[in-house]
C-alpha cells in the first residue's frame, strides 16, 4: 500500500467513527449533519455519503473527493454540502476537518441571525469570543462555504452559525472540529438558559484574551504527561 492510500485509509476510518459522535452528543436526526476531513498531503478530502443512516456508516463508504468538491472515489452520492467542504478546504488551507450539523440550540441562535455572546469563561476558552453568525445561503452550489470563510476569515472563534440553517465548524483535523460543534451547542445551550434567568455579564475583552491564550497555550498536558 502506498503513502497516499494509507493516510486515505486512515483518513476514511476516522470521518466514519466520529460520525458517531455526533450521535453521542445529541447534534444531529437522522440523515442530518456530516464530517470531512482533508488527507493528509493531498489536495483530496474524505467526507459523509449523502443520506445513508448513522448506524450504516463504514470506512468503506466514506466519499473521497478532490478541492473541488468532485468524487474521486465512492459508491454513493457525497454529502449536499461537499460543495461548502471543499471551498472551505480551497480557501482556508490550516482547516483540516470541517463538520456541520443543525444541533437544536445553536441552530435556534442561526434562527434568530444572532451571534452568541461570550458571557461564559469556557467559551471565551474555546473559541476566544462570541460565536458570530454567516449569511443565509442556499444548499447547492459553494454559497455557503463563501460564507463560512468570510466569517471565520481573521476570527477566532471555529464555529459559524449559518443564518436559518446550522452550524458548522473548522479544526486541525475532524476530531478538532467535532470537539468545536460539541462545545459550540453546549455555549448556546448555557447561554440561552442564562438570558431566560435574566440579563447576562459580558466578560471583559482583555480577559477573554488572557483565557483564550491560556486554554490554547497552557491547559493541558505535554506529552511527557508533564502539566503545562
Amino acid at each position: 500500500m502506498t503513502d497516499l492510500n494509507q493516510a486515505i485509509l486512515e483518513v476514511r476510518e476516522d470521518v466514519a467513527e466520529l460520525h458517531g459522535m455526533l450521535v453521542r452528543y445529541n447534534l444531529v436526526i437522522w440523515t442530518g449533519g456530516n464530517i470531512s476531513g482533508r488527507v493528509p498531503g493531498a489536495d483530496l478530502f474524505v467526507i459523509k455519503p449523502s443520506g445513508v443512516e448513522y448506524d450504516d456508516l463504514t470506512a468503506d463508504n466514506m466519499i473521497l473527493c478532490d478541492l473541488d468538491g468532485t468524487v474521486v472515489e465512492g459508491e454513493h452520492a457525497p454529502s449536499s454540502d461537499t460543495a461548502a467542504h471543499a471551498y472551505v478546504y480551497r480557501n482556508m488551507p490550516a482547516v483540516n476537518g470541517v463538520v456541520h450539523t443543525h444541533s437544536t440550540y445553536a441552530t435556534a441562535w442561526a434562527a434568530r441571525g444572532e451571534a452568541v455572546p461570550c458571557v461564559i469563561t469556557g467559551q471565551a476558552d474555546e473559541f476566544g469570543g462570541e460565536i458570530p453568525v454567516g449569511p443565509f445561503a442556499i444548499i447547492g452550489d459553494d454559497s455557503i462555504g463563501r460564507g463560512i470563510v468570510a466569517t471565520l476569515t481573521r476570527h477566532r472563534s471555529r464555529a459559524v452559525l449559518m443564518q436559518n440553517h446550522g452550524v458548522f465548524t473548522i479544526g486541525t483535523n475532524a476530531r478538532d472540529a467535532v470537539k468545536a460543534a460539541v462545545m459550540a451547542e453546549d455555549v448556546a445551550r448555557t447561554v440561552h438558559i442564562a438570558r431566560q434567568l435574566g440579563e447576562v455579564i459580558p466578560i471583559p475583552q482583555d480577559t477573554i484574551d488572557s483565557l483564550f491564550d491560556r486554554y490554547q497555550n497552557v491547559y493541558g498536558q505535554l506529552p511527557t504527561g508533564e502539566l503545562k
